[in-house]
């Protein structure tokens, strides 16, 4: 049966051509598929059209409908020409911009070609030139040698005896093909043989070829590249005539408490194979890689004839030199000013109506939570200004932004007063000793008294001008724009006061405002540069991170060269997230750099690890004693930059009381990790991130895992949702409410039942699910409950004042005639953080 059978080919009617063709496909199969050929369809124009010309508007058949091909309207063929008109253009520009790139890419060929050209041939010079220094250098030494033989043989000889030979070689000279004696012969060919393998062996010290290196000579173990490179260059050294022994040098090597063998070979100068070698014959089996210590480092120095300098693990921070700069190298720079106050006294709103910004719009929940740094330009002279979070719970971000500035703008509401951060933003500025200047904000503000503010602010030391003091105050309105000029002159005398210089030809100096981790650039810290020109480039250390500048981002988002003094800038290139207020240095060399890092790091761990250690049993039993009676929330944090992250572990800190506290697992930067979840899990923990979220993976990990991911933009919403959270580890407090009393008149014994107590309640009302208590002389000598509470024969939920009933206690029976029993009831009341 064929593949055509029953199947009917489709086509256009008029018959087109069909044919058979075989498709082959893997495994040897094979399939004959049915194929037509249909004929393209060709218009062809009314008779009479052909003879017109062009009509009028350039284009053929525009105007009239006989002079065009069928059933093509005006629009569709102007269309169609102007497309075709397009293409055209199109092609001309590709056609010249190919040969354009063509003639590039020829020339650029034909560069490179002269270039390798050019250096062949100058390698070509190089080896002839000492090549034949080097047949000069012995054809002279060949010359000497056999001028040193003919006078030795000359003088020891005697003289008619020295003038036979001559006479019988000058026939051998004079007659070149008279044929030589066998011993002669053999001497030449030895000489020829050794001379043809010296020309072999200087064949060997040229470049090594493809086929050479694949051959593989003679089928014998091959010298390496680098033992070529070697004898090239012992050849090279004694045609020079540098081919004497050079005097080993001795060197100081710095020996610190532990050094790994590679870097001790480095530092002596010597082949990490000769290292390992002596420490072998000492007794040591260690490799390159191992870690030795002092004593056995400086047997090893002392063996190879070096010199031994101790130092300490603190000395590898002495490359960061405190240089005195010197008062002709010291040049003005701009003030940094910083933006100081309460939370919601209009602070960010004043900087942006200084930088005609609207930076407050951006931020959540109105309130700034970031330390912001900007250059504003003010007049021809450049301000840096610092923004600082006004919450409580931002007090470490206030305190950095305080020791790196020189002037304080002090901020407070006209319409508000003094308040608690106010004060600490005072107390900030005095611990720095940088001058104050007050900005009485809102005074556009209906309820606005600033002289309220200047009164307030004498309680705690700030005597402003208006009050015959020294700090100056200026009322403004970041609405409004009222004031702000007078702020700035303000500013400005300030700093002229100041007499702020710097040195910008030094290495950088500066302080980490902020850090953060982000997605596409890796660990960016931002950056006040305080001394020296910041390049890209540079190699630094700033705490336990170090680095290369990879980019340097000022506050508008452009990439700059250089940074100079009392310039923010966003540093991008560190291998990690440095904490915010470390302090950056520029070092020379990477392994510097590293190296402080690397002390740096383990020196945090030991202060960590000596923190956290009981020094004693005692103590460690203590610890664990205290902490039966502590309920513990886990909590882990992510947060988007190094501040918020420190502010929000400081105000977990403060959360709790004796019975329930806040216990932080883990606090970083970045996005919410699977690691995260995973450290969540095992501590049954929540995770908050604070404006990050969690990737893709650790979302997946949650939701299989049951953990918890809470995300937050306002750390007040943060603080009060972990404050609920603690509140429930609290145990409810439990209230007693006494709602009755009854005396016993009479104890009867009842069958199956004991003694039951013939009652009469004398106060309140008693009931058969409350608790009891038997009071006898006012002493309580039983608390319990009801197991029967009878009003005559019935049993009875309460029973009224005034009325009798009779009472059974559970499990007690020791009652008698005169005894009160007080009747209460026990209420639970949830407790709370405050």
């Amino acid at each position: 049966m064929s593949d055509t059978d029953g199947k009917k080919t489709l086509g256009l009617r008029g018959g087109p051509r069909s044919g058979n063709v075989k498709q082959s496909f893997s495994h040897g199969r094979t399939k004959n598929v049915v194929v037509e050929t249909k004929r393209k369809r060709v218009v062809v124009p009314k008779p009479g059209a052909a003879g017109g010309g062009k009509p009028s508007g350039g284009m053929p058949g525009g105007g009239d409908p006989s002079k065009r091909p069928a059933g093509i309207s005006d629009a569709e063929l102007a269309r169609r020409m102007k497309a075709l008109a397009a293409a055209k253009a199109r092609e001309a520009d590709e056609a010249v911009q190919r040969a354009a790139e063509e003639k590039a890419r020829e020339e650029e060929r034909a560069r490179r070609r002269a270039e390798i050209e050019a250096k062949e041939r100058e390698e070509r010079e190089r080896e002839e030139r000492a090549k034949a220094k080097a047949e000069e250098e012995k054809r002279r030494e060949q010359e000497a040698a056999a001028a040193k033989t003919a006078a030795a043989q000359a003088k020891a000889a005697p003289a008619p005896a020295a003038g036979a030979p001559a006479q019988e070689q000058a026939p051998q000279r004079a007659l070149p093909n008279k044929p030589l004696p066998p011993a002669a012969k053999k001497t030449d060919r030895d000489r020829d043989r050794n001379k043809g393998k010296a020309r072999d062996d200087g064949r060997r010290s040229g470049k090594l070829t493809l086929n050479q290196a694949l051959r593989g000579g003679e089928g014998g173990r091959q010298r390496s590249m680098a033992a070529m490179k070697r004898k090239q260059e012992r050849a090279r050294l004694k045609a020079l005539g540098g081919g004497e022994p050079r005097e080993k040098v001795m060197r100081d090597v710095q020996l610190p408490e532990s050094i790994v063998v590679s870097e001790l070979a480095i530092r002596m100068a010597e082949r990490v194979a000769d290292v390992v070698k002596a420490l072998m014959q000492n007794g040591m089996m260690v490799t390159q890689n191992q870690s030795i210590d002092a004593d056995t480092a400086e047997l090893i120095i002392e063996e190879f004839g070096h010199t031994v300098v101790r130092v300490s693990d603190a000395d590898v921070e002495d490359v960061i030199h405190s240089i005195e700069d010197k008062d002709e190298d010291l040049y003005p720079r701009p003030p940094v000013i910083t933006v100081m106050g309460h939370v919601d006294h209009g602070k960010t709103s004043l900087l942006d109506a200084i930088r005609k910004t609207k930076v407050v719009s951006g931020e959540a929940g109105g309130i700034t939570q970031h330390i912001g740094a900007y250059q504003v330009d003010v007049k021809g002279q450049l301000l840096t200004f610092l923004d600082t979070p006004g919450h409580a719970a931002f007090t470490s971000m206030r305190a950095r932004g305080a020791q790196v500035t020189d002037i304080v703008v002090l901020v407070v509401a006209a319409d508000d007063a003094v308040m608690p951060q106010t004060v600490e933003a005072i107390n900030h500025a005095k611990a720095a000793g940088v001058p104050m200047i007050v900005a009485i904000n809102k005074i556009d503000r209906p309820n606005a008294d600033p002289t309220r503010v200047r009164t307030d602010l004498l309680q705690h030391e700030v005597v402003v001008e208006q009050m015959s003091g020294e700090v100056q105050d200026v009322e403004v309105s970041a609405i409004n724009g009222t004031g702000l000029d007078e702020l700035l002159e303000c500013i400005a005398l300030q700093a002229e006061i100041l007499e702020l210089t710097a040195n910008p030809e030094r290495a950088a100096q500066g302080a980490v405002i902020e850090a953060q981790l982000d997605v596409g650039r890796g660990p960016v810290a931002t950056v006040l540069v305080q001394n020296g020109t910041l390049k890209q480039g540079d190699i630094f250390v700033v705490g336990e991170q170090w680095g290369k500048v990879r980019a340097l981002v000022d506050d508008q988002g452009n990439r700059v060269k250089e940074a100079g003094p009392s310039v923010p800038v966003e540093v991008l290139g560190l291998n990690g997230t440095p904490e915010a207020g470390d302090v950056l240095n520029v070092v020379d060399a990477e392994a510097q750099a590293r190296e402080i890092a690397d002390y740096r790091e383990q020196a945090a761990k030991d202060k960590r690890a000596a923190a956290g250690a009981a020094t004693t049993l005692e103590q460690l039993m203590a610890n664990a004693k205290a902490d039966e009676s502590v309920s513990e929330l886990p909590v882990l944090v992510k947060a988007d930059v190094q501040g918020s992250a420190e502010a929000i572990v400081q105000a977990m800190e403060k959360i709790g009381n004796d019975e329930v506290r806040v216990r932080v697992l883990h606090s970083g930067v970045g996005a919410i990790t699977e690691s995260d979840i995973g450290l969540a899990e095992a501590s049954e923990a929540p995770v908050f991130g604070f404006n990050v979220r969690a990737n893709a993976p650790a979302r997946n990990a949650a939701n299989q895992k049951g953990v918890e991911i809470r995300y937050y933009s306002v750390i007040y919403d943060l603080v009060d949702d972990v404050k609920a959270a603690a509140s429930g580890l609290l145990s409810a407090e439990v209230r007693e409410n006494f709602i009755g009393y009854a005396q016993i008149k009479e104890v009867f014994k009842v069958s199956n039942v004991g003694k039951v107590a013939g009652c009469l309640v004398t106060e309140g009302v008693a009931r058969r699910s409350a608790g009891v208590r038997l009071l006898r002389d006012n002493v309580v000598i039983h608390e319990g409950t009801l197991k029967t509470l009878k009003r005559f024969k019935d049993e009875v939920a309460e029973v009224q004042s005034g009325q009798e009933c009779g009472m059974a206690f559970e499990n007690y029976d020791d009652i008698r005639a005169g005894d009160v029993i007080e009747i209460f009831e026990r209420e639970e009341v949830e407790r709370s953080l405050t």
